[in-house]
């Protein structure tokens, strides 16, 4: 078994594990992040790129091309690529939870909206 490396992986988990539902599992010998068993997240091989499932991926590929983009491979889905070495913080951030928030369910959905009360 092959160790995979990626100096981008402790923050995307992080953030992933702040929300509801979310598991963490082996894609392709890469972490993934599923919510419901619902794929939203995957590091490719290369440790630099974050393949997402976003809806308005043409608005983020027309604002910067070199940071999100797709191949051929991913024409025909919902999947936009990130290149994690120029993408700010705070933008990974909000595009993971706009990603978790494409594939989960209306019931996890209004927990998230929701969180219960103290």
């Amino acid at each position: 078994m092959q160790l995979f490396f990626s100096p981008y992986l402790d923050f995307i988990r992080k953030t992933a594990e702040n929300l509801p539902e979310v598991t963490e599992k082996l894609c392709y010998d890469t972490p993934a992040f599923y919510v419901a068993g619902k794929l939203f997240a995957r590091l490719k091989e290369d440790g630099e790129t974050l393949a997402i499932h976003i809806g308005d991926r043409d608005k983020w590929m027309q604002e910067d091309s070199e940071t999100f983009f797709i191949t051929d491979h991913y024409l025909k889905s919902k999947y936009m690529l990130v290149a994690l070495g120029s993408v700010k913080p705070k933008v990974l951030e909000n595009l993971l939870k706009e990603a978790w928030k494409s594939r989960a369910s209306k019931k996890i959905l209004k927990q998230f909206e929701q969180p219960e009360k103290s």
